[in-house]
């Protein structure tokens, strides 16, 4: 295998890797610390679409965990800089919270149910059998249907809830029109990430917990990728997927070194 180059930036995902179910993950705040320090660009991802930024820095730094608001990006985020870039000054239906309708005020989108040109679906956590309803009509009168994030479940202290995906899947088929999704395993999502920080891929590190998403979207922009296994992704799974990570490690902590 050819050498690589010395890494210079990293990104990393947020829930599995820094936190879970709400509690900082050991060695995440040394690992957090360290990058801060050492002056390297860094970015905490995530393909949550609900939070701005600013909320994340909040409830981060409840946790103990200081990152700051320029240093997260998440599917929203990603979500509004594939639209400026196709199609600038544009108009939108959304489903979603704050993260996502936010992130498409910032670029000067209009968010309107008459004839947009696209339907947008986010994450909430009260999707509405009207709003989808109404998604649906305008996708069938020519809308284009874009989704923040494929994740089908997300986590919740009482279990699994219905995601983006699952309920682009209910939209999928009463439409007959697949959604374009802009967050993981899309390595856009990493590819507009790094031009955020000025980061070039050859350099640049992912670190997930997920092979499907994190693993995947790192490698197909061309970073070095770091499983751990803090997260959903267990040991005996690895092997199953035809990829492989660049390295496998037990937590974050054992990446604080590399730094």
């Amino acid at each position: 295998m050819a050498e690589r180059r010395p890494i210079e930036s990293w990104l990393t995902d947020m829930d599995g890797v820094l936190i879970h179910e709400g509690v900082p993950i050991p060695g995440a705040d040394a690992f957090l610390k360290k990058l801060r320090e050492s002056g390297k660009p860094f970015l905490v991802l995530t393909n949550n679409s609900i939070y701005t930024p600013r909320d994340l820095h909040a409830r981060l730094r409840r946790m103990g965990l200081d990152v700051p608001v320029e240093s997260i990006w998440t599917s929203a985020l990603a979500t509004a800089q594939f639209l400026d870039d196709q199609r600038p000054g544009g108009s939108a239906y959304v489903i979603g919270e704050a993260g996502l309708t936010t992130a498409l005020h910032d670029i000067g989108y209009i968010l309107t149910d008459h004839e947009p040109d696209y339907v947008v679906l986010g994450e909430t956590r009260t999707y509405s059998f009207e709003a989808m309803t109404k998604a649906v009509r305008l996708i069938n009168d020519g809308a284009r249907f874009i989704c923040t994030n494929p994740d089908e479940t997300g986590p919740s202290t009482e279990g699994p809830l219905p995601a983006t995906g699952a309920v682009a899947a209910l939209i999928t088929k009463a439409t007959g029109k697949k959604p374009y999704f802009a967050g993981k395993p899309n390595p856009l999502m990493m590819r507009t990430g790094l031009n955020a920080i000025g980061a070039h891929s050859e350099t640049s590190a992912m670190i997930g917990d997920r092979m499907d998403t994190d693993v995947l979207a790192g490698m197909e922009a061309g970073m070095q990728t770091f499983l751990v296994l803090t997260g959903l992704t267990r040991p005996e799974q690895v092997e199953n997927f035809p990829y492989r990570p660049s390295k496998v490690v037990d937590s974050i902590a054992d990446l604080v070194d590399r730094v």
